[in-house]
């Protein structure tokens, strides 16, 4: 199961045990993603996009079904394959933008490839990445010192600085103003377009969604739209 597909998924199933109750938060969802696609998912809160999020980035094992994720098999992984495959291969950035406070903008993106066991000074292809996020004059600031829209910006620096074949955006405008939230949708779309770069992206915005080549509409554990 590949036929040139960056991420391919079939029948996944999510269930949760609380207390003595099952609860279902993924219900057999098939979903395939070329290289280089920027895809948006939506749907309703409970309606399975973080639980599948978590499953493609290595923070939760399945229940069942099959998941490739840049030609590794999820089902079956140990912990430390996923921690591992969130080292090398996944990249997530947040609604909260979870920098360290005390650190640089620089030093926030020289502990990721540190935590990644890479060395700490990143090639000169990420200087390319620095220019599209507008951020190069402003590495040498702490977080209390960038507005919400630089400190998301750090944040997707800090995601692709050791080169993730797949970036997962879980609401990465949820804290910004309108203004930051269109200069960050517009950095994604750059990144996809000028670096090929694979986007996935969770949002309840239809506008950030358009961002995307295509949409995938989620409720109640299923895919029901644009697969």
């Amino acid at each position: 199961m590949n036929n040139g597909h960056i991420i391919q998924i079939r029948d996944l199933r999510k269930v949760y045990r609380l207390g003595k109750v099952d609860v279902p938060a993924l219900r057999g969802v098939d979903l395939s993603v070329p290289p280089g696609e920027f895809l948006a998912i939506v749907g309703p809160s409970g309606s399975g996009k973080s639980t599948l999020f978590h499953i493609i980035g290595g923070l939760t094992p399945p229940t069942s079904g099959t998941v490739r994720v840049a030609g590794q098999e999820l089902p079956g992984m140990t912990g430390a394959g996923r921690t591992n495959l969130r080292k090398r291969t996944v990249a997530f950035v947040f609604q909260k933008f979870n920098l360290l406070p005390n650190l640089t903008a620089r030093d926030n993106i020289a502990v990721a490839r540190y935590l990644a066991g890479m060395d700490s000074k990143p090639g000169p292809e990420f200087e390319e990445i620095l220019r599209l996020l507008g951020i190069a004059s402003r590495l040498d600031h702490k977080p209390s010192a960038l507005s919400g829209g630089e400190q998301q910006r750090v944040a997707i620096a800090r995601a692709l600085v050791r080169n993730p074949a797949i970036l997962l955006a879980d609401e990465p405008t949820g804290n910004l103003d309108t203004e930051n939230s269109k200069a960050v949708l517009e950095i994604l779309r750059d990144l996809n377009e000028r670096l090929g770069q694979t986007i996935l992206m969770i949002t309840h915005n239809p506008e950030a969604a358009a961002y995307g080549h295509r949409t995938v509409h989620m409720r109640d554990g299923r895919i029901v739209e644009g697969m």
